[in-house]
Order: structure tokens, then sequence, then C-alpha cells
């Protein structure tokens, strides 16, 4: 498996859903859209982008550590 950079959510709307995540690697941080363009560019091979209720989300692929879920 590839080395998973460790992508946190910063911030999140009141319903839940995560607005700004940031790389602890780079220190890049990333709007929603802005991470899941670069998920989909495969900067973050780990990651991948699901539609949850009608708006692409990005999501850790399981591996069977909790640790490694976005926070």
């Amino acid at each position: 498996m590839s080395k998973k950079p460790k992508v946190i959510a910063l911030t999140e709307s009141t319903t839940g859903r995560n607005i700004t995540f940031k790389d602890t690697e780079t220190k890049a941080v990333m709007t929603r859209a802005a991470f899941v363009e670069r998920i989909k560019q495969g900067a973050y091979p780990d990651y991948t982008v699901k539609l949850i209720n009608g708006v692409p989300t990005p999501v850790s692929k399981p591996d069977g550590n909790e640790a490694n879920n976005l926070g």
C-alpha cells in the first residue's frame, strides 16, 4: 500500500459535512472541492470520492484502521 498522507478535516458545516481539509505532511489547506479534484488527479491514492446526497465527498479507502479515517 502507498504511504498514506495524513489528511484531517479542519472545519465542518452545521450538518456535519467536512468543508476544509489539511494535508499534515505538506501543510496544504484545501476546500472540499479542491481535495476532491486532487483525489481525482491521483494525488491522494488512498482516498476516493463518493457521491453523498448529490455532493462529491472525499473519503478514506478502508484499510481496517479507524485511525486513518478523516477526523
